[in-house]
């Protein structure tokens, strides 16, 4: 790990632990704080990825979670701070090792982990090929392969994606594969948070990470578990010199109790500081809705956005339009035709991307087969952007 700091080459851990040798007592322990300073002094100076092949209990699972990706192989790895045994004398929990910290649980329900395999050889094919959407360390430029999808690809049937209805769903994923180089998109946590999407594409060969919302899962609001997905991909990319693609299409952040007493306020301040902190190429397209503070947190112009479009159906606006009325209509809410007819100024003066385009929010209104053209060529024009933070020690972060 020292050497590869030294020369600026990524680390892979092959993680298969029982953890501590208890007969070692601290001398088991210092090996373990040793191997987690060098993972922090690691971090964002270059890629580290745990392979977790087999078990991974105790202080064995620490290395792991400071590391930026975390894969797993279903049914036969797993990870806990304290195994079945001593939660069952603990807490009287009786739970299996695979339902306590398995691949499933892990890629779906804690987010501890980014993706879960069958088996070992598809993880580490699988690996491979991730491997080649990363810089080797801070001070390179993603790398560049070879393309033969041209930039100026016009997709038709993109124009066609939103439907008429705005309460309606469509997949985000279909635009994204639709838009990047050769149809190829590698999605980092596809089963924790689905309502925000992220993974490596490439555009004219080389690498760009994305950040959309998901309108098929929970219409595409931010939560608490989207945010923690999002600003961690977000912090990483930026780390790493790979430019940011955001497609928005966001109503709010979700309501609840649930989610307002576990902290949804600091954890939605994670991904509007992780937006705001980021130096690299940052180009953001609104597909559909984009309110409130949401919009200001999906890498809007306010946040050193450098290219921000929209299509036509972008509605920007504080809030959803008959919401707003009977806001701010309160005392003539009774008024059924009164309301309709205030709803339907709201929507035309709202519902277009036209008012934050005047106010030099929105770059440009696009039609949406163009998109895979303007994102090309906004990336070209950001290859050599050059903008840095004042100084400091470091920032801190809303953990």
């Amino acid at each position: 790990m020292d050497h590869a700091i030294k020369v600026g080459a990524p680390v892979v851990g092959l993680n298969d632990s029982g953890g501590a040798r208890i007969q070692e007592g601290v001398d088991a322990l210092a090996g373990y704080a040793d191997v987690f300073q060098r993972n922090v002094m690691a971090s964002g100076v270059i890629p580290q990825i745990s392979m977790i092949m087999g078990p991974c209990a105790g202080g064995a699972v620490y290395s792991p979670a400071m590391t930026d990706f975390i894969f797993m192989v279903k049914n036969t790895s797993y990870m806990f701070v304290t195994g079945p045994e001593v939660v069952k004398t603990v807490t009287h929990e009786e739970v299996s090792a695979e339902e306590l910290g398995g691949a499933t649980t892990h890629t779906s329900r804690s987010g501890v982990a980014d993706l879960a395999f069958d088996n070992g050889v598809e993880a580490l094919l699988m690996l491979r090929r991730f491997l080649n959407f990363l810089p080797s360390n801070n001070r390179e430029k993603p790398p560049t392969w070879p393309c033969n999808d041209p930039a100026e690809r016009v997709e038709k049937s993109l124009d066609s994606l939103i439907p008429a209805d705005p309460n309606k769903p469509y997949d985000m994923k279909e635009l994204i594969l639709k838009v990047v180089d050769e149809h190829d998109f590698f999605e980092i946590q596809p089963d924790f948070a689905a309502n925000i999407i992220t993974g490596f594409g490439r555009m004219q060969g080389s690498t760009i990470g994305i950040v959309a919302n998901q309108p098929m899962v929970l219409a595409g609001c931010l939560d608490i578990a989207s945010s923690r997905k999002a600003a961690r991909f977000v912090r990483f990319c930026d780390a790493f010199n790979i430019p940011i693609i955001t497609f928005v299409d966001v109503p709010g952040f979700l309501p609840g109790t649930s989610q307002e007493y576990a902290g949804i306020i600091k954890h939605g301040a994670k991904l509007l500081y992780a937006y705001a902190e980021a130096t690299v190429p940052k180009v953001t397209v609104i597909t559909r809705k984009a309110y409130g503070g949401a919009y200001d947190v999906m890498s809007s112009k306010h946040l050193r956005g450098d290219v921000n479009f929209a299509w036509p159906t972008a509605e920007i606006a504080v809030m959803g339009p008959k919401g707003a009325v009977e806001i701010i209509f309160r005392a003539d809410s009774s008024d059924e035709e009164m309301v309709k007819q205030r709803t339907d100024e709201y929507s035309a003066r709202f519902a277009n991307p036209f008012v934050a385009g005047s106010r030099g929010f929105i770059d440009d209104v696009i039609m949406p087969h163009n998109t895979r053209t303007r994102i090309c060529r906004s990336l070209a024009m950001l290859r050599e952007k050059k903008l840095e933070n004042p100084w400091r020690k470091h920032g801190n972060i809303p953990l």
